[in-house]
């Protein structure tokens, strides 16, 4: 069973930067394509960032283009989101998430494509 866990998140003002974490155990990180999703209240959860099992191949979100940074550093076994000039409305829970797949990725849009979870981590926003 992979287990995703989240760290980074907390409370940022307005054109401030944030990392987000995601450590995978067991060390099998190398096995997965990844991506972040984020759910703010009374919305659906929706992709903000995923990248390729090697972590050479990058896909945003127009909401997050030219802002956040997503990684993967497998021999670390861990998943990045880097987040920079944030907004109000990037306030939100943000998962972790993993999909495997075969010899060609493509990005994952919808979360039922994926198969394993994190828990989530509080991101806000003050403007």
């Amino acid at each position: 069973q992979v287990q995703l866990v989240e760290s980074g998140g907390g409370l940022v003002q307005a054109g401030g930067s944030l990392r987000l974490s995601c450590a995978v155990s067991p060390r099998t990180v190398r096995n997965y394509a990844m991506g972040w999703f984020r759910q703010a209240p009374g919305k659906e959860r929706e992709l903000v960032a995923a990248i390729s099992k090697n972590g050479d191949t990058p896909y945003y979100a127009d909401s997050a283009k030219g802002r956040f940074a997503i990684t993967k550093e497998n021999a670390k076994n861990a998943l990045y989101l880097q987040m920079s000039s944030l907004r109000p409305e990037d306030t939100a829970v943000y998962y972790c998430a993993a999909h495997s797949y075969g010899s060609t990725w493509s990005p994952r849009i919808l979360e039922e494509e994926y198969d394993y979870w994190g828990q989530g981590t509080q991101v806000t926003v003050s403007s």
